[in-house]
C-alpha cells in the first residue's frame, strides 16, 4: 500500500493540565474521506488544529507525506501550504473582495502569477455557483456563500489534504445543503479529506470511514454502513441514540 498522506502516532494534547487528546493514532490515505464524529468537547476540532500546527502537542507525532509537522519549525509554512483548512467562521478578510481573498495566499505564499490564480479561482467559483460574486465583499454574501468561497480559497492552494471543521455549524438550515453539496463533489473527485461534522446523514453519504472520538480517544473506526446500521461498540450505539433523540426533538418543536 502507498505511503499515507497523513500519519498520526500516539498524539497527546493538553490544555492547562487537562489531557484532551489521548494517544490518538490514525492514518489517512490518498483519496480517502474520513468523517470524525462525537459529542461536543470530545476533541474533534482540537485534532484538526493539531494537524495544522495551530496547537502545540505534548506527545506523539504528526507527519504529512513523511514530513514531521512541528509548531515553530522552519519548514512549517511550506507544510501548511499543503493542508487546506476550512473553519466554521469562514475567516475571510472583510475588506477584500471574494477574488482578492482567494488570490492572496497563492500569490504571497506560493509566488504564483496573478493571471494563473485568477483563472483557476474563476473556474472554481463557477463550479460552486459563485462566478457572479467575484467582485463582492464578504458582507454582501450569505453564510453559505462565504463558506463556499472559503472552500475555493483552500482549493486554490492545491493542498494534499483538506480539513473541514464544522463548516455548516454557523449556517441557517437552508444554507447547509449548498455547502455540503460542494464537499460531496470533492469526495466524488477523490480529494483527501478529514471532516468534523454533526450532520449525520451527510457523514454517512460522504465518508469512506467514520471515526468516533470520545473523551479524547478514538473509540471506533469503521465504515459508515457498519457504524450506522450495526455499531459494534456501546459508545457508538449511545452516540447514535442521542443524536436520533436530538433530531426527533427538533422535528417536534
Amino acid at each position: 500500500m502507498a505511503e499515507p498522506v497523513l500519519t498520526i502516532e500516539h498524539l497527546t494534547k493538553e490544555y492547562d493540565g487537562q489531557t484532551v487528546l489521548k494517544d490518538v493514532s490514525l492514518q489517512v490515505h490518498e483519496g480517502e474521506v474520513i468523517v470524525i464524529v462525537g459529542p461536543s468537547g470530545s476533541g474533534k476540532s482540537t485534532l484538526l488544529r493539531c494537524i495544522n500546527a495551530l496547537e502545540d502537542i505534548q506527545g506523539g507525532e504528526i507527519r504529512l507525506r513523511g514530513q514531521k509537522i512541528t509548531a515553530g519549525a522552519k519548514n512549517l509554512p511550506q507544510i501548511r501550504q499543503k493542508i487546506g483548512m476550512v473553519f466554521q467562521s469562514y475567516e475571510l478578510f472583510p475588506h477584500l473582495t471574494v477574488m482578492n481573498n482567494i488570490l492572496l495566499a497563492p500569490m504571497k505564499a506560493q509566488k504564483r502569477a496573478k493571471e494563473e490564480v485568477q483563472a483557476e479561482a474563476m473556474a472554481l467559483l463557477t463550479r460552486v455557483g459563485l462566478a457572479d460574486k467575484a467582485d463582492s465583499l464578504p458582507r454582501q454574501l450569505s453564510g453559505g456563500q462565504k463558506q463556499r468561497v472559503a472552500i475555493v480559497r483552500a482549493l486554490c492552494m492545491h493542498p494534499e489534504i483538506l480539513l473541514f471543521d464544522e463548516v455548516t455549524a454557523a449556517l441557517d438550515p437552508e444554507m447547509v445543503r449548498e455547502v455540503l453539496e460542494v464537499i460531496l463533489q470533492l469526495a466524488e473527485n477523490k480529494r483527501t479529506m478529514l471532516i468534523v461534522t454533526h450532520e449525520m446523514p451527510f457523514a454517512r453519504a460522504v465518508a469512506d470511514r467514520i471515526i468516533l472520538l470520545d473523551d479524547g480517544r478514538i473509540q471506533d473506526d469503521t465504515d459508515p454502513e457498519e457504524f450506522f446500521e450495526s455499531p459494534k461498540t456501546e459508545l457508538a450505539k449511545r452516540f447514535l441514540q442521542s443524536f436520533e433523540y436530538t433530531r426527533t426533538r427538533k422535528s417536534d418543536d
